[in-house]
């Protein structure tokens, strides 16, 4: 395939992410940069040296000039849609920021989009492709302590943002929330069945609306997965990745996010404590050919556009994930058990 032509929709800081990655790859070429404020498309222009790119605030212009193979989808959610019916219209792949829809109405509006147009539309879900969570996930299939049954998820971090998240319905849920939940269907290999889920703002919370919040998931195969997180909890911070532990038939494996693992397995005795053996997690090395993080993600679609490869975060896979954050949604507001429609 020749030189990939891409437009990317979204100046905004995650931005800057992605600009990176594009510009180090090869056959590969920024030709449009779209902004609600054309000041924010000219300021990355310049500093990435795009000045062979046109710049512009409409999407659909953009597209029609450029004629893109690619279109990166770096806006606001409550953009996602128009930009990404936009790109398919006008015959471009499209890797979206998350979510992948502001609703699972417009999600599947957009599966439907994007099966149609027979082009492929795929998430910005970064860290499936970190290796930690591959040695997590690997040693639980591996067998060494048994079936899994129970995993939970902690997420405690101050983030004093200030814009838009500020002011946001359900900002955990629907803005963080959603990497957990992906990280989740990744360690467990499992999908969602239901939820309950309560939400709340604390005293002295800086949000305007629910930063905090509790949800419990039956999952598929019967494995209860448990999620607390906090955006505005001050002092001993998880990491961004949370803190796990994942309990299994004859054992249990904690990760802390980063490069911490402890996993122990009982021995078979008497009394009542069997004995406890503690054992090693091999974290593989990073991959050679995409990396880690943003740059993995978007280097892996790339190369899914060029050899006719489905991408892990394609939409018919990501919109699991995004079902858990929008069914938690509903449980916060109905107080209810509420069964998981993909």
């Amino acid at each position: 395939m020749s030189t990939l032509k891409v437009v990317v929709a979204g100046c905004g800081g995650i931005s800057d992410l992605w600009f990176k990655t594009l510009k180090e790859l090869p056959d590969v070429s920024i030709v449009g940069l779209v902004d609600l404020y054309e000041a924010a498309a000219a300021k990355k222009q310049e500093t990435y040296q795009l000045s062979g790119a046109k710049i512009g605030t409409d999407v659909e212009a953009m597209l029609r000039e450029t004629k893109p193979d690619i279109v990166c989808d770096c806006t606001v959610p409550e953009a996602r849609a128009s930009v990404v019916l936009a790109a398919l219209k006008h015959g471009g792949h499209v890797l979206s920021e998350k979510p992948m829809a502001a609703s699972m109405d417009e999600a599947r509006c957009l599966i439907d989009a994007a099966q149609k147009a027979d082009r492929l539309f795929a998430i910005m879900q970064n860290r499936r492709y970190d290796p930690r969570i591959r040695a997590l996930r690997n040693f639980l299939t591996s067998g060494a302590v048994g079936e899994l049954t129970t995993l939970d998820g902690d997420f405690y971090i101050g983030a004093h943002f200030g814009g838009f998240r500020d002011k946001m319905q359900h900002v955990l849920l629907l803005d963080m929330a959603i990497h957990s939940f992906d990280q989740a269907r990744v360690i467990m290999d499992a999908d969602p069945v239901a939820v309950y889920c309560h939400e709340w703002n604390p005293h002295g919370s800086w949000y305007a609306h629910g930063a905090s919040a509790i949800a419990l998931f039956e999952m598929s195969n019967g494995i209860v997965y448990t999620y607390r997180g906090s955006w505005c909890a001050e002092g001993l911070n998880t990491s961004w990745e949370c803190d796990w532990r994942a309990v299994a038939t004859r054992g249990s494996v904690t990760w802390d996010g980063g490069d911490k693992f402890r996993a122990q397995a009982a021995e078979k005795g008497e009394g009542l404590i069997w004995k406890l053996k503690d054992l090693a997690v091999s974290i593989p090395a990073t991959d050679a050919t995409f990396g880690n993080g943003h740059a993995a993600c978007i280097r892996d679609f790339i190369d899914c556009v060029r050899t006719k490869r489905v991408p892990e975060t394609v939409c018919t896979e990501n919109v699991k994930s995004l079902a858990m954050v929008f069914g938690a949604i509903e449980s916060a507001q109905n107080g209810k058990r509420i069964p998981i429609k993909i």
